[in-house]
């Protein structure tokens, strides 16, 4: 296709809410060594746009300013190096930043191909929930057959992604969510126990429903509030991955002492930071252990809401009321 020399992106002239993102006209991104241009199709919208729209997640050094981290689309022009892709390819990735937008510059390494039967809009939903859940639960956390897993915010698109999962590689799934429907929802994705955490303390039922025990890895977005229970919630040699901290950073107060005594491991990681050796690993991991399960229609992103990318306000909006179950994914 002839390329055009400019593109709609959504620009965020200075940090704030929803309503300082706007529609403008710019040009088309650079295409580095190892690169794809995308023409794309759909953007998923994520909590990491959002704190990078709140000045609160900036873009690594060399990063589209443009926010966006997850596309799926139409290739339509290769970088020197870019291997593994031709031109006219679907394909969906984990961008770097960039994704609002008409076309994205996409890491090959970090491209993947529409699973079998999907749209634009799924494949969209893909990526930023996916590399994520791999990275901490299976490859940081190494979550194995047989154990068991509680999972924080278990309606989100990391919750909903984490669910199936867990459960399609043969784990006993426990969630916390924060109301009926949303625990509804989770129960029908696979979890084994839908813990309201507006009724009920999570690290009681944890230990009631494991006779005592706990369970061998926690997924935590919330962070400092829910510190001390998730540690007395583990197990022995049991692993807390941490990916957020929408409660806050800080604790003020925690025993640690069963750190020591249980053999814990305490940890966490951002996906933005990682090498692009790094997220190139994942991407293969994905390939080999995930992508078959889509393709079969065993695992699939939960989509909550489909709106035009001229509505990225409200995209923003959607995500930060949090009433959401699932993904909200953008059309272009």
């Amino acid at each position: 296709m002839t390329l055009p020399t400019e593109m709609t992106y959504v620009d965020l002239p200075s940090p704030g809410g929803p309503e300082k993102m706007v529609l403008a006209r710019g040009p088309l991104p650079e295409i580095r060594p190892g690169d794809m241009l995308i023409r794309v199709e759909a953007a998923g919208v994520n909590r990491p746009d959002v704190l990078q729209r709140q000045g609160h997640y900036p873009p690594p050094p060399g990063a589209s300013p443009i926010l966006g981290l997850e596309v799926a689309g139409e290739v339509v022009a290769l970088g020197e190096g870019a291997e593994g892709f031709t031109i006219g390819d679907k394909v969906c990735g984990l961008a770097n930043g960039g994704g609002y937008a008409e076309f994205c510059a996409l890491p090959a390494t970090q491209a993947l191909p529409w699973p079998r039967g999907y749209d634009a809009a799924r494949a969209a939903a893909l990526p930023e929930t996916f590399f994520t859940v791999w990275a901490n639960v299976f490859q940081m956390a190494d979550l194995v057959e047989g154990e068991k897993i509680l999972i924080h915010g278990g309606s989100s698109g990391i919750g909903t992604t984490a669910i199936q999962l867990a459960r399609a590689f043969g784990a006993e799934v426990f969630v916390t969510a924060g109301a009926r429907a949303k625990c509804d929802a989770c129960v029908s994705l696979g979890a084994r126990r839908a813990i309201n955490y507006r009724e009920e303390d999570f690290k009681a039922v944890v230990l009631e429903e494991t006779g005592g025990r706990g369970v061998d890895v926690i997924l935590d977005m919330v962070g400092a509030p829910y510190f001390d229970r998730n540690i007395g919630s583990l197990a022995k040699d049991g692993r807390l991955s941490i990916i957020a901290f929408l409660g806050g950073a800080s604790v003020e107060k925690a025993n640690i002492a069963p750190i020591l005594s249980k053999r814990l491991h305490v940890m966490g990681s951002a996906m933005r930071p990682r090498t692009a050796v790094e997220k190139e690993a994942i991407r293969d991991d994905l390939l080999d252990n995930v992508w078959p399960l889509l393709d079969e229609g065993d695992v699939a992103p939960v989509m909550h809401a489909v709106v035009p990318f001229s509505n990225v306000v409200e995209a923003h909006r959607l995500i930060e009321a949090g009433d959401h179950i699932g993904k909200i994914v953008m059309m272009l």
